[in-house]
């Protein structure tokens, strides 16, 4: 989800950001001289409050810079206001490590890692009260005058382009408003609407329409000067990741699958192994509690095996098992041939999901402990396995049962140029209420757009979407 920032408002963000961080810096300088802190720990070093204030200013900027680095002050921002505050966090700990660099190699500088601690803890707590207090601030202010809003044009009458209007109306954060919206891509209408309406963006929500009408509406953006965007098909994210170069003196244009190549590789496999293994070691008392928990409320063995399409083939997935034994599929199961015919009554009577990835509704095949783990997300603990042998990765693609990997098309199966993932951009943004369409284009946004940041903030984001989900169920 992109923002459309007025700019003035971006220029207010920096200092904003400056002063919030350096005022954490001050307070813990107060703070220190508190009696119940003194009395814990008299004050000893030499540095006066005219010398820490440069300090603090010097660390202050050194922030507003890392944070500028991170995307936080463009006026067009491919993040949600959860996202905004993680790449704050980080920048907040660039920062803090590179104080601590400094102060590893010259301990003069400072004689008080509570000034340290505390200032880094109280300048981080107010950088994010500040931007999200910001973020009320520009909703309400826009939302009441109109001033600072991009005002698009949508086109389209399909399912996207309903749930675009939807979060458009909903998330007045985005400095987005819908100036008007039509059905088809009349240039006549288009046209009229440019010069009467002051757009600012053309927004074709619909990926269907014909190339012709798509050049004239690009024609007519240009001629206005507006900015134009849309919705691509599966087709058009094919190139995204087009990289041009010369082979003698012929241009050629290579299509790369994704950028996560080379170091990028090494870094999330590094990612994926020092991080199941973290899982493995502080989630071990968890383990232990679902396993015998599923014991005792229902007979078979604990894991669950199945078969799953990754980029090199099949591979074994593993799960805590949350149905009952006479009704898993799969080669390990009791009954398999029965158990999937069963399967097959349930998807023909119980499907609510469109695409040929099936959800059965009020599955009655879950056991009770099963309908908790499987809410709650607790089933795919296991598969840090998976991501520690190196058969699945901690952030990917959806993983994918072969039967219904056999109803994909041909631009569907690009979601296995990465390894499946145990949660991942489609996991966090609907789970199984996206329709198979959207958690594919989802995943292709995933796999073209790829960095260690992204990944980052997918982990971090995970547990909040599984307990506001659980909540809201």
């Amino acid at each position: 989800m992109f923002k459309r920032l007025p700019f003035w408002f971006v220029a207010l963000l920096v200092p904003a950001d400056f002063f919030s961080f350096a005022a954490g810096g001050m307070i813990a300088w107060i703070s220190r001289f508190h009696p119940f802190v003194q009395s814990l720990k008299p004050v000893i070093f030499k540095l006066s409050f005219v010398e820490y204030v440069p300090l603090v200013l010097s660390v202050a900027a050194l922030n507003t810079f890392v944070v500028a680095l991170l995307g936080l002050y463009r006026v067009r921002q491919e993040m949600t206001t959860f996202t905004t505050g993680i790449r704050l966090v980080v920048a907040s700990a660039v920062t803090f490590s590179a104080i601590t660099s400094v102060i590893f190699f010259r301990q003069e500088l400072f004689e008080s890692r509570y000034l340290v601690v505390v200032g880094w803890l109280c300048a981080t707590a107010l950088l994010l009260i500040e931007r999200g207090f910001m973020n009320i601030v520009i909703g309400r202010f826009a939302a009441m005058s109109g001033f600072g809003f991009a005002r698009f044009l949508l086109i389209g009458q399909d399912h996207v382009s309903e749930r675009i209007s939807a979060i458009l109306k909903d998330e007045a954060a985005l400095g987005i408003s819908v100036a008007k919206k039509i059905p088809f891509p009349d240039v006549a209408e288009v046209r009229r609407l440019l010069e009467e309406n002051g757009i600012d963006e053309i927004l074709l929500t619909d990926p269907n329409v014909s190339k012709e009408a798509v050049t004239e509406i690009v024609e007519l953006a240009n001629e206005h000067h507006v900015r134009f965007s849309f919705v691509p098909n599966l087709f058009q994210m094919l190139t995204v990741n087009a990289v041009g170069a010369m082979m003698g003196d012929v241009p050629v244009v290579e299509l790369r699958r994704t950028p996560l190549e080379g170091w990028g590789r090494i870094l999330k496999r590094t990612l994926d192994i020092v991080g199941s293994v973290f899982a493995f070691v502080f989630l071990a008392p968890v383990f232990v509690i679902i396993a015998i928990v599923i014991k005792l409320d229902s007979s078979g063995s604990v894991l669950y095996w199945s078969t799953r399409v990754g980029p090199n083939g099949n591979f074994k997935m593993v799960k805590f098992r949350t149905m009952k034994m006479e009704y898993c599929t799969g080669e390990d199961a009791p009954n398999p041939q029965e158990a999937e015919r069963i399967e097959n009554e349930l998807i023909a009577v119980r499907n609510s999901r469109r695409g040929p990835v099936p959800k059965v509704l009020n599955d009655p095949r879950r056991t009770r402990v099963g309908r908790f783990l499987e809410r709650t997300s607790l089933d795919e603990l296991p598969q840090f396995w998976n991501a520690l042998t190196g058969s699945m990765s901690i952030v990917g693609p959806r993983p994918h049962v072969p039967k219904e990997v056999a109803r994909y098309e041909k631009s569907h199966r690009r979601v296995f140029t990465l390894k499946s993932g145990i949660t991942g951009l489609a996991q966090i943004s609907g789970r199984s209420d996206l329709d198979f369409d959207d958690e594919v284009r989802l995943d292709l946004h995933y796999i073209e757009n790829w960095s260690l940041l992204l990944d980052i903030i997918i982990i971090l984001k995970t547990p909040f979407v599984i307990v506001l989900r659980r909540h809201k169920s």
